[in-house]
């Protein structure tokens, strides 16, 4: 088994709780990490036997692009269109961030971080 990571996406998107949020949008981040067999890859070097990154980060920009009102609604949007991409996956964790969310202070970030396995 190995872990292949996409660590600091970040995307310009329409979520929150409040009409205000979507409607103005904000910036978030998101962290995924996909675990799986990398033997074939290692021992192939061919592409067709691992995880496509550019795919992976495909199906988190779908997701980010589509409103949600909750980060926990997102983050379990972004775990299912992986583990339905990806069948062979053994688990998959992602982190969905919310920069400087509307708290009446100061906060960087607002985070999940959900986890799955098969």
């Amino acid at each position: 088994m190995g872990q292949i990571a996409l660590e600091g996406m970040e995307f310009f998107a329409f979520h929150g709780y409040y009409d205000e949020e979507q409607k103005i949008g904000n910036k978030y981040g998101v962290d995924l990490y996909i675990d799986t067999d990398l033997h074939a890859a290692g021992a192939s070097d061919q592409l067709r036997e691992t995880v496509n990154y550019e795919v992976l980060y495909r199906v988190v920009r779908e997701e980010m692009q589509a409103p949600a009102r909750l980060l926990e609604h997102l983050g379990h949007r972004v775990l299912d269109r992986v583990l339905e991409a990806f069948p062979y996956v053994a688990g998959v964790r992602v982190s969905v961030s919310k920069f400087n969310p509307p708290l009446g202070g100061i906060c960087e970030r607002a985070r999940v971080t959900l986890e799955r396995h098969r």
